[in-house]
């Protein structure tokens, strides 16, 4: 009997521990994936720049402009009809890298 509670107790830990490496290694990932996303934009920023400034600035403010327009999207009351392929793309754009942006904010990487 108290053996069968050992067993018991041990098959419990056993998924407990398995749920939680899961979870770490899905966290160590994505916040692997964010650090790698924000070294190449910040390596094609210093790169662009140093070809031209006035497209690197033109397509910094386009990138802008379009996360901009995703968070608007994503925030505002919802109208009945259909959302456009553009505004979903944009709206799923903008969680994407609000997601980022916040794992990237924790990453030791720099």
């Amino acid at each position: 009997m108290a053996r069968r509670r050992v067993l018991r107790v041990i098959r419990g830990g056993g998924s407990f521990f398995r749920e939680f490496l899961g979870e770490a290694a899905g966290e160590l990932v994505l916040t692997l994936v964010a650090c790698f996303a924000v070294g190449c934009l910040a390596l094609a920023f210093v790169s662009g720049w140093a070809r031209s400034p006035l497209v690197t600035g033109g397509v910094g403010g386009a990138l802008l402009a379009f996360l901009g327009y995703g968070g608007w999207e994503a925030f505002r009351p919802a109208r009945p009809g259909r959302r456009g392929r553009l505004a979903g793309a944009a709206a799923t754009a903008f969680a994407v890298a609000a997601l980022f942006l916040l794992y990237a904010w924790s990453c030791n990487c720099s």
